[in-house]
């Protein structure tokens, strides 16, 4: 069995690497290459709840390490980039904000992250804890990029990257959620991409683009 003080390493390089993929695709440009990080970023997730699991010896974590690799993995990705390219929607070139002035916005809600986690970190109890200003952070980082983005399915990637980040903190400040719980969200993630997905068609229809500024033309004058 693995030592606990090699199991905190372990996590810390893993969230390091979570949160320098959540940088990433804050500053890539092709969807394509958004959606391959995102599912980095729940190949990462996946390793370290399996080492929470192996450590804690909680055999629902290990359930929820099977359903990580299964869905964000394994099915999203899938589902993405089937939908990119029917769509024809590789490149997302335009932004609502450089990406010099993208990044440096990024560091500064790393560091309100790490700011407001710290007081959190004292009174949590997992081995995770020290991890939790990551967990924050990826948050912020994912809701940074889906306000920055002017295509659907960039927001909707920045949306599913939000999510493993909650899932992180959930996992890094109280063992996770229950099983019902996940089994929920990932039923109702599911439902979305599909759902948006029909939304994603509609839109492409309507106007020959993803660019969400178009829906301004429904506005009433």
């Amino acid at each position: 069995m693995l030592e606990s003080a090699l199991v905190v390493e372990l996590l810390k390089l893993l969230a390091a690497g979570m949160l320098l993929v959540s940088f990433a695709m804050l500053a890539t440009r092709r969807i394509q290459r958004l959606i391959s990080l995102f599912a980095w970023q729940g190949a990462i997730l996946f390793l370290s709840t399996l080492l929470v699991a192996h450590d804690a010896g909680l055999t629902e974590l290990y359930f929820s390490a099977a359903l990580t690799l299964a869905l964000k993995v394994v099915a999203l990705p899938l589902i993405l980039h089937k939908l990119v390219r029917r769509l024809d929607a590789q490149q997302d070139s335009e932004r609502l904000v450089h990406i010099p002035a993208t990044m440096l916005a990024g560091l500064v809600l790393v560091i309100l992250a790490f700011g407001l986690a710290q007081p959190i970190s004292q009174l949590a109890t997992t081995i995770l804890r020290h991890t939790i200003g990551v967990a924050l952070a990826v948050i912020l980082l994912s809701f940074l990029m889906m306000i920055t983005r002017r295509k659907a399915v960039s927001q909707v990637i920045g949306f599913l990257a939000m999510e493993n980040g909650l899932f992180f903190a959930a996992t890094s400040a109280t063992y996770g959620m229950p099983m019902v719980i996940e089994l929920g969200i990932a039923l109702d993630l599911l439902v979305a991409v599909y759902i948006l997905g029909i939304f994603f068609f509609q839109i492409r229809e309507q106007f020959d683009s993803l660019d969400l500024h178009h829906m301004e033309s429904l506005k009433e004058e």
